[in-house]
């Protein structure tokens, strides 16, 4: 079997309007294609085996934090986890589909499945990032106002509808993704064939808008706002503590403007991020910084993508017609997804690595865990002990019955 060269034909987001355009996919012959049905399976198994693990972490801690302790940032957490997790486990499946020579063996149910995880979860990972950040800004900026908008119930109302708006921006290449047979490559491709031009153009302006643009607008702007805000010094408030004489502790914009009255003395206490901040408990900051990682990792992932992409809508509007042009899009279009693939491995390890409370429940639940097992083997070895035990003793009554029994039949004798 012939492997094709045209690999953007096949990749799981683009495929051409009609076969049609097979015929102009080796008018560029000084550009040398990359292999991709080495590179790719490689990269994805990579992305599979360590995404999966990750998130599957990701979500134990998630859902085992304690009730009390539960904040709305996690809940988004949590889901943004469950769309990774949910890709993750189709990726195997396309490493197959690339090893093969473009050859899809799954069936047609399977490549709607597949293909629907992948726009799937392009939109809700950004979707639920875009909240993540929306909630930092009126956590920060708006800590009083925001306390009877940011509640769980609101914010796993804000879930659900951030899937059905996900779904529904999936649907369209639900409808359209199927197996098709590709006569001059001879193979069964699990593909998007649209309709007409209008259809790709239409899909793939709402990929860059709604699935990158916008939301990259409103995060840039809530993390301007929040800069802002705390370069402004509006981000000191006034602390109360009681005390035993009655005196108030205060905290204002600059180290000399301390008031200290006679009577009562009032102790002078430097503003510091960790207390003159509006805060949601202790870590707010790092969760800030947790978000803000998980928003530049998502631009860094996905950016080169979208680049990739408007490149072929230029090309698609016979604005450019060129052969860089067209090796951007056959070659690059896989390695970039690659690269935004990746992004749903690197989330939860962000959460690791930055989020100081993340490693600490991690730590905590794997020593309960421990606990758990060593205490089962504990229980397991005193009930096989117990089993020993008791053996013994029956054997032990069994020898004394027979000792009896040769006793009374000497006697009798």
């Amino acid at each position: 079997m012939a492997v094709p060269n045209d690999s953007s034909i096949f990749n799981s987001t683009f495929s051409p309007y009609t076969t049609n355009n097979l015929e102009n996919t080796s008018a560029c012959t000084d550009w040398p294609p990359v292999p991709m049905t080495t590179i790719i399976p490689s990269i994805y198994s990579v992305i599979c085996v360590l995404g999966i693990i990750a998130n599957t972490l990701a979500m134990c801690v998630l859902a085992h934090t304690n009730a009390s302790r539960r904040t709305v940032a996690n809940t988004f957490m949590l889901n943004l986890c469950v769309s990774d997790l949910l890709f993750l486990l189709s990726l195997p499946l396309w490493a197959v589909y690339y090893s093969q020579g473009y050859s899809w063996p799954f069936g047609r149910v399977a490549c709607k499945i597949c293909g629907s995880l992948h726009n799937l979860n392009l939109y809700a990972s950004i979707f639920f990032i875009t909240c993540m950040s929306m909630d930092r800004y009126l956590a920060l900026v708006h800590p009083l106002r925001s306390q009877s908008v940011r509640d769980l119930k609101r914010a796993k109302l804000m879930c659900i509808l951030v899937w059905v708006l996900a779904f529904a921006c999936t649907a369209p290449t639900t409808a359209l993704r199927d197996t098709h047979y590709i006569e001059v490559f001879g193979v069964e491709a699990c593909v998007i064939i649209y309709p007409d031009p209008t259809w790709y153009r239409s899909l793939a302006w709402m990929k860059v808008l709604l699935g990158f643009f916008l939301p990259m607008i409103i995060i840039s702007c809530c993390y301007c706002a929040i800069g802002r805000h705390f370069l402004a010094g509006s981000g000191l408030v006034i602390l109360r503590k009681p005390s035993h004489s009655g005196s108030t502790f205060k905290a204002s914009g600059s180290h000399d403007s301390c008031s200290k009255p006679e009577r009562p003395p009032t102790p002078c206490v430097n503003p510091s991020p960790s207390r003159g901040r509006p805060m949601e408990g202790r870590g707010l900051e790092r969760v800030l910084w947790t978000v803000a990682a998980v928003v530049l990792a998502f631009f860094l992932c996905w950016f080169p993508f979208h680049c990739v992409t408007f490149i072929d809508i230029l090309k698609s509007d016979d604005w450019l017609d060129s052969c860089w042009a067209q090796w951007t899009i056959q070659n690059l279009t896989p390695l970039t997804l690659c690269l935004g693939f990746s992004n749903s491995a690197i989330n939860p390890v962000l959460y690791c690595f930055i989020g100081n409370h993340f490693r600490g429940r991690l730590g905590t639940l794997s020593k309960g865990l421990c606990v758990r097992l060593k205490a089962r083997e504990e229980d397991h070895s005193q009930k096989r002990g117990s089993f020993s035990t008791r053996l013994s003793s029956f054997s032990r009554k069994l020898s004394d019955l027979k000792d009896l029994a040769i006793v009374d039949a000497s006697a009798h004798a």
